[in-house]
């Protein structure tokens, strides 16, 4: 479930974090907020995880960061070559790109400030849908949370719990940029990469009404998702509730497959949404 509190006014809210600054997108160097830079440098610049958390996370992503090595006496050292140093087995490829963790906030909302996530994409329904997502990513929302929010906040490790006990989807904390465009980024709710090596998503939602479908919106964050961290199904799971009480002893679920062609429309679209961040601080500053 996306949260409701990851725009930029909110950020310079809670966090007193000045508002970023943007540069238009270059085809040779994909990636550029102008105190982005060349994003490195500034993934760099962002706490550092404490030793628990790079534990718990490495056993998110199954354990895949472990490098085993025997329990002996000068086992590193050992000249005869009897001792051998196991390797750790590949990584999947988006376990390289974690850029922040959302159990640290702070870190995580100025992430997500300096990039397009899927709670911006999930605006994106159009062009002209693009100036309005460019002043609220700038200025932030008037919107501050409600109790439906709340309630989604609250229910969500439940049914996290749920998702991982009938489909071996672990939930994840963890905002991730995207391979091609560093400023492209997604945190879904849960993760897995399936025996066969695909990367499957889970998106969690709460609803005080019934869905004939997944509304258009959540589509949107999901295929984002799925474009970000190079996934080719998400889990979309929902859980209806009469005046905050489950109407239901378990949650409903379906599984969306990834879609190129909407893909393509969302990536040109978030892009349009950079290029107008960047107009709008150019003017500013001039």
């Amino acid at each position: 479930m996306s949260p409701p509190w990851g725009s930029a006014g909110d950020l310079s809210r809670e966090a007193r974090l000045p508002p970023p600054e943007y540069s238009a997108p270059s085809r040779a160097a994909p990636c550029s907020f102008r105190r982005w830079s060349t994003c490195e440098s500034s993934f760099r610049r962002l706490p550092p995880r404490s030793p628990n958390r790079v534990a718990r996370q490495a056993a998110v992503v199954g354990g895949r960061y472990a490098r085993g090595v025997p329990d002996t006496p000068f086992a590193l050292f050992d000249l005869e070559g009897s001792t051998a140093v196991v390797e750790a087995p590949p990584r999947h490829p988006h376990e390289t790109r974690i850029v922040a963790d959302s159990s640290d906030r702070v870190a995580w909302l100025r992430a997500r400030s300096r990039g397009i996530t899927a709670t911006d994409v999930a605006k994106l329904a159009s062009r002209a849908s693009v100036r309005s997502a460019a002043w609220e990513k700038r200025y932030g929302s008037s919107f501050g949370g409600s109790r439906y929010t709340d309630h989604g906040r609250e229910r969500e490790p439940v049914i996290a719990e749920w998702v991982r006990r009938t489909h071996g989807i672990e939930p994840s904390s963890l905002l991730f940029h995207s391979a091609t465009e560093r400023r492209h980024l997604a945190t879904p709710d849960g993760l897995r990469v399936a025996p066969d090596g695909e990367l499957q998503l889970c998106e969690i939602k709460t609803t005080s009404k019934p869905w004939r479908g997944i509304p258009r919106g959540y589509l949107r964050q999901v295929w984002w998702q799925q474009y970000v961290l190079g996934a080719e199904r998400t889990l979309v799971v929902w859980e209806r509730h009469d005046d905050f009480v489950p109407v239901a002893e378990e949650p409903e679920c379906r599984w969306v497959d990834r879609d190129d062609d909407q893909i393509a429309i969302l990536v040109h679209l978030a892009n349009a949404l950079i290029d107008e961040l960047h107009a709008s601080t150019a003017g500013r500053a001039r």
